[in-house]
């Protein structure tokens, strides 16, 4: 089928060229060594798949309700729901939860508020001692506050469990990009 319309020809080589372009960026990235972090065949600069390193992470019990869950996304984040490896990593994290009032009325009462989490953690290699990676991050989850005290109970369980999560993902990824270069 041909197109007569002038216009139509445009997109077709503006199109072209794009795809060109974009396989000479990948062309480009290939042989400066990128590769994706979290791809199936992604290595640690020893050898070993990234995947297999990353499961291998033994995360110490951490306290608390919301230490729990940073916990538990952590290790089913790492193995997938599996069988935890053999430790070769030793993960230790330090949570701090406050909680800050918003929208506060002229009463005293605080219309919404936030949940800041912040975590400190350290990865030690598990044969010799010696820290790998050490790092921080943050985390908030806002949430309304209401009259019914069993609202707030559940809006700030939800917070947490959202704060939770977030921590849990920045670890991951900075202890994915600290194995994958070390």
């Amino acid at each position: 089928m041909v197109l007569q319309n002038p216009s139509s020809s445009w997109w077709s080589r503006s199109t072209v060229a794009a795809a060109i372009a974009l396989g000479a960026v990948a062309l480009g990235l290939g042989g400066c060594g990128f590769q994706p972090l979290y791809g199936s065949g992604t290595t640690t600069a020893s050898g070993t798949r990234l995947a297999d390193a990353m499961a291998s992470i033994d995360v110490a019990p951490i306290p608390g309700r919301v230490g729990q869950k940073v916990r538990n996304e952590l290790i089913f984040s790492n193995t997938g729901g599996g069988y935890a490896a053999d430790p070769k990593y030793r993960l230790k994290v330090i949570l701090r939860e406050r909680t800050i009032n918003q929208l506060v009325q002229i009463t005293g009462d605080a219309r919404g508020q936030v949940l800041e989490l912040n975590a400190r953690f350290e990865l030690t290699d598990t044969s010799n001692g010696q820290v790998i990676h050490s790092g921080a991050a943050t985390a908030r989850a806002p949430y309304d506050r209401y009259q019914e005290i069993f609202a707030n109970v559940r809006a700030n369980y939800n917070a947490q469990n959202r704060a939770a999560r977030e921590i849990a993902e920045s670890i991951k990824t900075q202890l994915a990009g600290a194995l994958a270069t070390s």
